[in-house]
């Protein structure tokens, strides 16, 4: 059994395709479909069901999957661990993040990063979907909001706060809403993947929940900052996505008198072995590069009194 054979057979489970996993090994097909082929003889099993349109895992190929993973990680992480004692950050590091946060912030803090440490082989995955970072192959997973996987084991990043925009020509037009009753008869702007078109609010009682008129439902960050900019209506955006646009006058902070209940961006690991030095060390550039508090969030982003 070949050590090559068990991580190309890993590759090709989590990427779903024999194409996508000779992309991401730089491989031609020929050789992953060899090295399946020649894994599946010596374990004297099938792992896969191909067809044309699908690839599936077996039950075998499912069991194996496990230790197969394992086995990977463990070598992968004898080499990294050689190479720290050496005092250098070696081998890959997969990391999934929300696609707005990974373009504006994520991908700046991380080129020196990885100029610094050019032994590190990073695959950065953009994607706003709840990534399982453990099923998914991940490192480690960047988000936004509240750890919904007890699985996972986080470090904080940065406080985030949210704040209700629109265009100067959207309130010139309908005016700024002074309180939540105020609110409710206006156009909302929505982010779809929290599964409700509404605006919630800390209140004595719990959660206190305004649901404007729908102007556009969408689950983009940067759509939502754009169409608030164009006039369709108010959004609930954190300050990481509309700190710039606030700055230059494109969007107002509508204040209603109360915030939206604050949030994090933070960073989660799968249990397990401890995390790696370069899984460390890529966090706290990270911390570093936001700052505390965040670069984005600065003093003329907070509401004024009118």
């Amino acid at each position: 059994m070949k050590l090559e054979g068990i991580g190309t057979f890993v590759t090709v489970a989590e990427a779903g395709s024999i194409s996508e996993a000779a992309r991401r090994q730089r491989l031609s097909k020929s050789v992953v479909s060899e090295r399946l082929a020649d894994l599946e003889r010596s374990l004297g099993t099938t792992l896969l069901h191909r067809t044309t349109r699908r690839l599936t895992l077996t039950e075998d190929g499912i069991a194996f999957l496990t230790r197969a993973r394992r086995i990977v990680r463990e070598v992968e992480d004898a080499g990294a661990d050689m190479a720290e004692r050496r005092g250098e950050l070696v081998g890959p590091l997969r990391i999934s993040a929300p696609v707005t946060f990974g373009r504006m912030h994520l991908g700046p803090a991380l080129y020196p990063f990885l100029a610094r440490h050019p032994g590190i082989e990073l695959t950065l995955d953009l994607d706003d979907r709840r990534a399982d970072a453990a099923a998914d192959g991940y490192d480690a997973v960047v988000r936004h909001g509240a750890i919904q996987d007890s699985r996972l084991i986080a470090w904080r990043l940065a406080a985030s706060r949210r704040v209700l925009v629109a265009s100067p020509e959207y309130i010139a037009r309908n005016g700024a809403p002074a309180s939540m009753a105020d609110l409710a008869s206006h156009r909302g702007i929505f982010y779809t993947h929290r599964g409700v078109a509404d605006w919630r609010f800390p209140s004595p009682d719990g959660a206190a929940i305004v649901r404007g008129r729908i102007g556009l439902l969408v689950n983009n960050g940067d759509v939502m900052r754009e169409a608030a900019t164009a006039g369709l209506g108010i959004a609930l955006l954190p300050t990481f996505i509309a700190g710039g646009a606030i700055r230059t006058g494109e969007l107002k902070i509508v204040d209603i008198g109360v915030e939206a209940e604050g949030e994090f961006i933070y960073i989660a690991y799968p249990e397990g072995p401890p995390p790696s030095a370069k899984l460390k060390a890529f966090a706290e550039c990270l911390i570093s590069a936001i700052g505390d508090p965040p670069y984005w969030d600065v003093p003329d982003c907070r509401p004024t009194d009118k």
